[in-house]
């Protein structure tokens, strides 16, 4: 969860971008663990070439002078649609945020949105999807869940002729076949994952040792932190101490428990951690702080999304947080708005993605969101033209 964010794009009770223990059984994937070492402590020297390229990429990721550059052209707004988002849970910050883009999105174009939550459960997202069908609306928007966990959902409103878009519903952007979606929006689960290690490899130095939160029963969270260790693993300097599968669900009291037996398990070794949602970083806090950690860090501690509000407020005041990897949470709002105008429309799906961005409190200078200029003036321009 960016959430992905997944990630693409995807913080969370999402990201994605993304929960179900559901898929997590049927994967095989336990409800919560941890792993020690995976790489074995290196030398001192690091990995000066790995080092550099990490460099130069989290300097142009951190550029805050970033032009529109979605899409130029489209069809005109059509009218008199209704859309219903399914929340894989509103707790969730970045399904959250996505959804208030949607509706800011649409009350420019003058369709009606109606959210159901589901809960963050299996049964609660099924059944919020069933209600959204049985609703018989215009579009439907999958908020930040696996869709092949409510295949039957799917497969019903397929078949009733109703589009389907995501949010982090499934790794990569644009259309999907199995499951059908007309687009799914996020970032590239690729670059979140590739940009949030290549800062740990740039911010060390190409030395350190490094904690991975994850949530196993997300497909696209998994797929984002293997992706995230695979990156890691590019320097020799970096070491990973551990990786905490923790449930978003169950984030805010097992987090606190981990954090704390992780500082007592390699305090003086931990240096650095990378979370698949910044919400881990939050319920982490307490812990660190009980601790007596500084709240500037070490552990420097990086969300691989979603940035949400509170995450650019622990980074911006250095609460146990230092970057995180947003999800441009009200454009992909937009953007998804967009996807179902053009569906409406029988016109293919835009292909747009948005870039990745790492924000800062050097550089993000009090802002509780990040999204590219100008992407509101884009669409209006394409719907009202």
């Amino acid at each position: 969860m960016n959430r992905t964010t997944v990630p693409t794009g995807f913080p969370t009770r999402l990201a994605s971008a993304a929960l179900l223990v559901a898929a997590a059984l049927l994967a095989g994937c336990e409800r919560g663990s941890s792993t020690g070492p995976e790489n074995p402590t290196s030398g001192p020297d690091g990995c000066p070439a790995v080092h550099a390229r990490a460099e130069a990429a989290v300097e142009r990721a951190q550029r805050t002078d970033v032009p529109w550059n979605g899409p130029t052209s489209g069809p005109a707004a059509v009218s008199g649609k209704n859309i219903v988002y399914v929340a894989q849970t509103m707790t969730n910050p970045g399904v959250a945020g996505a959804a208030k883009g949607v509706r800011e999105a649409a009350r420019v174009v003058g369709w009606n949105v109606r959210v159901i939550d589901g809960g963050g459960t299996p049964a609660g997202i099924q059944s919020a999807f069933g209600q959204a069908v049985a609703l018989k609306p215009s579009g439907i928007v999958i908020g930040g869940f696996d869709p092949n966990s409510t295949s039957r959902q799917v497969q019903q409103a397929n078949a009733a002729g109703i589009p389907l878009v995501g949010w982090h519903a499934v790794a990569a952007p644009g259309p999907s076949e199995k499951p059908r979606l007309f687009a799914n929006v996020t970032t590239r689960v690729q670059d979140v994952a590739r940009i949030s290690a290549q800062w740990i490899i740039a911010h060390s130095n190409g030395n350190a040792g490094t904690v991975v939160f994850t949530d196993a029963s997300i497909p696209f969270a998994k797929f984002k932190s293997d992706l995230i260790k695979k990156q890691l693993a590019t320097c020799s300097g970096v070491r990973l101490l551990a990786t905490e599968n923790i449930p978003i669900p169950d984030a805010s009291t097992r987090t606190p428990r981990q954090v704390s037996s992780l500082l007592s398990r390699f305090r003086g070794e931990w240096t650095h951690s990378v979370a698949i949602n910044d919400l881990y970083f939050a319920d982490a806090a307490p812990a660190f702080r009980a601790a007596g950690e500084a709240s500037e860090g070490p552990p420097f501690n990086i969300g691989a999304g979603d940035g949400d509000p509170s995450a650019f407020e622990r980074v911006n005041n250095k609460q146990y947080q230092s970057a995180t990897v947003p999800e441009p949470l009200s454009l992909q709002g937009w953007q998804i708005i967009d996807e179902f105008n053009r569906a409406f429309s029988a016109t293919p799906a835009s292909g747009y993605v948005a870039p990745v961005h790492i924000s800062t409190a050097a550089n993000s200078k009090g802002a509780t969101t990040w999204n590219p200029s100008g992407y509101q003036e884009g669409y209006r321009q394409i719907w009202h033209r």
